[in-house]
């Protein structure tokens, strides 16, 4: 028998039982598309844990107090600390290590805001520092940003994100207007150009401030009042990233000394976005293995199936196995017919699994804020798998086929 008479018997074979040949590949299309939404889901994730981290900004290195958690996008939170960061330390590595572009220090408070007739709840303040656009690469679309003598003199001024501007002063220049933060006044001198959100941080909807003014008006106990000057983190923009090791030995010298420490006793902890990337991506992988492995029980689950279901089949056609030999048929013939037939189930399985796994990632994006990204090497790996499924399961059954006697197979009713 030529190939394309194989190919030919072999699919009128399988279509002469739709039903039980689709609930044949049926384990085989929900491995293949699991395999492929397990794979998708944990790209999209690590591409958006990278995304997340690179909209920081770039060349960063990340200085926190130490069992300080850092959350991509916003401020930190810290179970404990040692002696704890302070203000006056981003001043230091500002004055002191050479090859840094900027330090910047954030400080969270949540306010209302009001202007005129407008109150808007529940608003993010952001105290910073002046290198902070240079950070967090954001431009300027309208006035300034806060520069040191804000800082200096604790001057309450306001920097609005672009989504509060438009906001607050819909039909009108904000720049010079005076808006109430809480219960005092702030002045506004800047408008940031559109930046969206990054992670879960929307930085057009939050209001930016001198650092020191939070320390000074939002600090929420009196216990925080005493220690306003902590901070939880200090970014930390380099100019190249050849000279990454030498600047974080120069901050932990500079932190040593300040802190009155051994290197080795350090209370902080300096990581840099790689190090954030490589430890989030080490997570997604071992999770992205664990649910690859239980993908795979679906493929070993289907391949069983086609060996249960090419086994009846070989019963059921025993004596049209006979007429085969009688007119001619080698072993070799019926060995590589049943084979196909198992083959044609795995790969028309594998091809309905892989349009299914292009399905449920598209429709796990759409309607779930978690990213997907389908990646050709799933669909090797899941249609490869789903061809050596249905050959590793299907030559039992054709080997048996072919060892048939032909007179005993004739002879079968």
């Amino acid at each position: 028998m030529n190939p394309l008479e194989i190919l030919r018997v072999s699919w009128e074979a399988i279509t002469r039982n739709k039903v039980r040949s689709v609930l044949t590949m049926l384990g085989i299309i929900i491995g293949v598309a699991a395999v492929i939404m397990v794979v998708a889901f944990s790209a999209g994730t690590e591409a958006t844990i990278q995304q997340n981290i690179t909209g920081l900004g770039s060349n960063l290195i990340f200085v926190s107090a130490n069992f300080a958690q850092f959350r991509p996008g916003g401020v930190s939170s810290t179970a404990g600390s040692g002696t704890g960061l302070v203000f006056t330390d981003a001043a230091a590595i500002a004055d002191s290590v050479s090859g840094v572009d900027a330090v910047v220090v954030e400080q969270g408070a949540t306010e209302t805001v009001k202007f005129g007739t407008t109150v808007l709840d529940s608003i993010s303040l952001d105290g910073t520092t002046p290198g902070f656009p240079t950070v967090r690469d954001m431009k300027i679309s309208a006035g300034r940003y806060i520069n040191q003598t804000d800082v200096d003199q604790k001057l309450k001024v306001a920097v609005l994100g672009y989504t509060l501007a438009q906001q607050l002063f819909p039909n009108s220049d904000p720049i010079g207007q005076v808006l109430s933060v809480g219960t005092i006044k702030m002045t506004v001198v800047g408008v940031l150009a559109k930046k969206g959100t990054v992670g879960e941080v929307d930085y057009d909807a939050r209001l930016y401030t001198p650092i020191t003014v939070i320390f000074e008006h939002f600090t929420d106990s009196r216990f925080a009042r005493i220690n306003g000057d902590r901070v939880r983190l200090i970014y930390v923009k380099i100019n190249n990233t050849k000279n990454m090791d030498s600047i974080i030995l120069q901050v932990k010298l500079l932190m040593a000394k300040l802190h009155k420490t051994t290197l080795d006793n350090l209370d902080v902890t300096i990581t840099t976005q790689q190090d954030v990337i490589t430890a989030q991506q080490s997570t997604s992988a071992a999770f992205r293995s664990l649910l690859t492995w239980v993908a795979a029980v679906s493929l070993l689950v289907g391949g069983i199936g086609i060996m249960n279901i090419m086994l009846v089949s070989v019963t059921e056609r025993t004596r049209e196995i006979g007429i085969r030999q009688a007119v001619g048929a080698t072993p070799a013939d019926i060995l590589l017919q049943f084979l196909t037939e198992a083959l044609l189930l795995s790969a028309t399985g594998g091809v309905l699994g892989m349009l299914s796994g292009f399905v449920g990632s598209w429709l796990f994006s759409a309607f779930s804020t978690t990213r997907t990204v389908v990646l050709p090497s799933s669909i090797l790996l899941a249609i490869g798998s789903a061809a050596a499924v249905g050959i590793f399961f299907g030559f039992y059954p054709a080997s048996k086929a072919a060892q048939m006697d032909p007179i005993d197979a004739l002879r079968y009713e």
